[in-house]
């Protein structure tokens, strides 16, 4: 099947001379397959009539325009068409009763629509230009696991609850978190989910006064706290840092005892833990999206990493992703770049004490711990941001910060904001950086009309552009999906490696991690009263804190990537008695 899709944010007729038009080979036939509609005022494709060419994907200079071909082996039609030469979604996950079922894959290839089917929030069309009957719905899907979850849907009798992927619309709500909360408490469980989740010191305060991972952590109370057939969670680690994130996962696992539990998530780490079963989501994002058979939560995962989907024939990545957590090289014998002596620094309520330490040439140093522990403090220390109350930091290379927070009010495009610290039409800037990142696309997109996810990216380009001899990169992963946490890994070990710079990444997530560093700084403490942080080689700060957190890891025999082991599992078990939290 040949689908056409076209970005509506990036098509703008009016600032370009129409090329997708002109260029159509079956336009110039006198039949009309590419056009203009006036009434939405963007580019219209007839794929009934499209041979494919691909004359307008290459002329469009907006990058709007995609012609792809499905896969041969799928013969299924489509579940749902959000309209003319929009995103198309093929198949649907499925929950099962007792069991956490994962949803993994790119951003833009529909987890989050196939949500809104399954709890009922989308009619599905199932492709046509209107929303399907229950009955045309059953049929579709009669003799699968679907068809009783559907009938049960359509019939009203199966009471589902979603945590949404966005949790903004939280913070505008009138009153304080306690009085929110006690108004879902369904399964009367409310004082253990907000142990669990440590909102005790917030119940009180305004639900506009609170952070972004606050407020994640209410939306999870929320939907715990309530008594459904069904749950859903889209994207619950977002905002958190990693022990919020493994205390999240183990909540919504033991809602999985008497119902059924779904969750899109991009941090593997904390999906290997959470889940029992995986879908994968592969496409082409914005274009369209297929749904996997499920897998166990190791095979799936492993699927992912290697880019290939076997029932289907489908290599959706060009390479496997390949895990060497044990660096070899030793700093032994190297000259640091970088150098610290125990530093201090006080705020009002909130002490911060580092340990002396170093970074030396070629070196990634994976920076982790729990939030409000003073990492972003100490990133700004490294900056010149701020000043130490004590102690000194011996350097004399320039430093590329990209600060955790991001803003969007620079006035133009992505290409002109890149422009200013670096040759975008370099060859080497493009293949290492750009493309990896796919930001091409976005070249003429405004800067102050980019997703959170596309912001961060280009964030990240704009560092790994400047000139620098040390690169400092605050959350790099926040707002991206697994694939591109993991091509922003390649790139920063690739720059590491071929120009002998230091990088410096402060992060959540433990896979993203371990990827990526050679060796750790880790942070413990009270979060917001008081931080300390040492240097350690990479598996001893990862046994260390995992052994804080009471989970382990181990490594998966096929890809070396590091697995959570379900709690209570005899391999859990085994190396909590023996002290080995993180095994490689």
């Amino acid at each position: 099947m040949r689908l056409a899709a076209i970005n509506r944010q990036l098509c703008k007729p009016d600032k370009c001379r129409q090329e997708c038009v002109d260029v159509c080979p079956i336009n110039r036939t006198g039949k009309k397959c590419c056009w203009i509609d006036e009434q939405i005022k963007k580019a219209r494709i007839d794929e009934e009539l499209c041979i494919g060419c691909g004359l307008c994907v290459k002329r469009c200079p907006f990058k709007a325009i995609d012609v792809v071909n499905t896969p041969e082996k799928l013969k299924e039609a489509p579940v749902h068409r959000f309209g003319p030469n929009l995103f198309t979604l093929f198949r649907l996950p499925f929950p099962l009763k007792g069991e956490v079922v994962g949803l993994l894959g790119p951003n833009g290839t529909g987890k989050t629509s196939a949500l809104k089917i399954l709890s009922g929030d989308i009619v599905p069309n199932l492709g046509t230009d209107r929303p399907a009957t229950p009955s045309a719905l059953v049929k579709v899907f009669r003799g699968t696991e679907l068809q009783e979850h559907l009938e049960q849907l359509t019939q009203k009798k199966l009471h589902s609850v979603v945590k949404p992927q966005n949790i903004e619309g939280l913070s505008k709500v009138e009153g304080t978190v306690a009085e929110l909360l006690n108004r879902y408490n369904e399964r009367g469980e409310m004082e253990k989910i907000i142990k669990e989740l440590e909102l005790e010191a917030v119940l009180e305060r305004s639900l506009s006064e609170l952070s972004g991972g606050e407020l994640q952590r209410v939306a999870i109370a929320i939907a715990s706290s309530r008594v459904a057939d069904v749950y859903y969670f889209d994207e619950p680690s977002s905002y958190l840092d990693v022990r919020q994130r493994l205390a999240a996962a183990k909540l919504i696992r033991e809602l999985a005892t008497d119902s059924a539990v779904m969750a899109v998530e991009h941090d593997l780490a904390t999906l290997d833990y959470l889940a029992d079963r995986i879908h994968i989501f592969y496409g082409v994002p914005g274009a369209y999206g297929i749904v996997s058979k499920p897998y166990s939560c190791r095979v799936g995962i492993n699927a992912f990493l290697d880019g290939y989907i076997k029932e289907d024939n489908v290599r959706f990545r060009p390479e496997a992703i390949d895990f060497k957590i044990v660096r070899t090289a030793s700093t032994a014998t190297m000259k640091p770049v970088l150098e610290w002596t125990e530093l201090k620094k006080k705020f009002k309520g909130f002490e911060l004490n580092i340990s002396s330490g170093s970074l030396f040439a070629g070196e990634v140093l994976g920076i982790f711990g729990a939030n409000a522990l003073g990492k972003t403090t100490f990133a700004k220390m490294l900056a010149g941001e701020l000043e130490p109350d004590s102690g000194t930091i011996t350097k004399t290379l320039k430093i590329s910060y990209k600060p955790q927070y991001i803003t969007s009010d620079f006035k133009g495009t992505v290409a002109e904001l890149l422009g200013t610290v670096v040759d975008v039409h370099s060859e080497e800037f493009r293949s290492d950086v750009l493309r990896p990142l796919e930001l091409e696309r976005i070249f003429e997109a405004q800067v102050s009309m980019l997703s959170g996810g596309e912001l961060q990216r280009v964030a990240i380009a704009l560092c790994l552009g400047r000139q620098a001899e040390i690169y400092l990169l605050d959350e790099p992963s926040a707002f991206l999906d697994s694939e591109q946490r993991l091509a922003v890994a390649k790139a920063i070990r690739k720059l590491a490696e071929r120009k002998g710079c230091s990088v410096m990444v402060i992060d959540h997530d433990l896979l993203f991690l371990s990827y990526l560093a050679d060796r750790a700084m880790l942070f413990t403490g009270i979060s917001s009263v008081q931080g300390a942080a040492e240097q350690l080689d990479l598996a001893p700060a990862f046994n260390k804190f995992l052994m804080s957190l009471g989970i382990t890891f181990r490594a998966d025999p096929t890809t070396r990537r590091p697995r959570a082991n379900k709690p209570g599992s005899q391999m859990d078990t085994e190396q909590k008695a023996a002290g080995k939290y993180f095994v490689l």
